[in-house]
């Protein structure tokens, strides 16, 4: 074989060896490879927004735009006057029911004393009654065998009379102190309810107070700040954020086709666009349940007949991993480009 059918049949080899590689290559799933990365990725933080829970003129701002602060760390205080009276105006009520409870206990104690002079007034009005029963049969027996007068009789049977009427009047007079008993004893139910209604609400007005000195929940860093000396804060408006620098992470949007062998805790290099030359070390933390678009008010799923397949992401989470100096560095909404070492074992 002549040297240029040698290399001739050489360069077809190295054709079909090319050829078959790119094929290959071409064909190989995604996920198989040994890394995967992705520009979809940014620095994110759990953002933690102020805002107040009662309304009022603003009269100091602590903090300036920025600025980095610890946890519990005064923020703005709120015009406190109104709630402060309002919280005086609870207090005078609970002072007034729990007079009320005592003026109450009072009355039920003397009351008993009442219905126990009432019970004594009913046993000797008895002992009356029967002693004038006593005499009437007398002077009956005494006017029929003559030895007593008629008057005498009549005079009996008018007292027996009297002292039946007084023994009811004292029986009635007894029952209405224990009803008046039951009364008061219904009212004190209600006095304590009332008392328990107007803790309550002190303790409404104490903790709507303390709502006027705004606090830093967690530690981080002023962003957004709309709070100005003089200004209205109303429920619900934000104030400021708290960007917790400390706590940054890493989302990424990975294509679905990538994410076959990814799993946590795999280890991720990290590449930051703004910082040329750095790398930071993160570990995937979880991978998320949906595709982004999966949360969209109108997600773009076809069903009619024309249908064209879209390649979905789905985020991923990546945490940094401690001692990094490098960290301090990163700010929220960064560009990164991460590289997630799929072949190497978890942990």
């Amino acid at each position: 074989m002549s040297t240029k059918s040698r290399f001739r049949l050489a360069a077809a080899l190295i054709a079909l060896a090319t050829l078959t590689g790119v094929f290959f290559l071409l064909n190989r799933p995604e996920s198989g490879a040994s890394g995967q990365s992705t520009d979809d990725a940014y620095v994110r933080a759990d953002f933690t927004v102020i805002v107040p829970q009662v309304a009022g003129v603003i009269t100091e701002v602590h903090v300036a735009d920025n600025q980095e602060l610890r946890a519990g760390a005064p923020l703005v205080n709120i015009d406190e006057r109104a709630l402060r009276i309002a919280v005086n105006n609870a207090r005078a009520r609970v002072i007034g029911a729990r007079a009320a409870i005592d003026s109450l206990q009072a009355q039920i104690a003397r009351q008993q004393n009442v219905i126990r002079q009432a019970r004594a007034a009913v046993a000797a009005t008895e002992a009356s009654l029967r002693l004038a029963e006593a005499n009437r049969l007398r002077f009956t027996n005494l006017a029929r065998d003559g030895s007593g007068t008629v008057q005498a009789q009549q005079q009996a049977e008018a007292q027996t009379e009297i002292q039946r009427a007084t023994r009811e009047r004292d029986v009635a007079g007894m029952r209405s102190a224990e009803q008046q008993s039951a009364i008061l004893a219904a009212d004190l139910e209600k006095a304590r309810a009332t008392l328990l209604a107007s803790e309550a609400e002190q303790a409404v007005a104490g903790l709507n107070l303390s709502y006027a000195r705004l606090t830093a929940p967690v530690g981080g860093v002023v962003a957004q700040r709309k709070a100005r000396v003089g200004g209205y804060a109303r429920v619900g408006e934000p104030l400021l954020t708290l960007v917790p620098l400390e706590g940054v992470y890493v989302e990424a949007n990975f294509r679905e086709t990538q994410l076959a062998r990814v799993r946590a805790g795999q280890p991720v290099d990290i590449a930051v666009d703004a910082l040329p030359g750095v790398r930071i070390r993160g570990r995937v933390e979880s991978l998320g349940p949906a595709s982004g678009v999966s949360f969209s008010p109108l997600p773009p799923h076809n069903a009619t007949g024309n249908f064209t397949k879209i390649v979905q992401r789905l985020p991923v989470r990546i945490s940094l991993e401690p001692g990094q100096e490098d960290v301090r560095l990163l700010r929220v909404g960064m560009s990164v480009r991460p590289n997630i070492r799929v072949s190497s074992e978890k942990g």
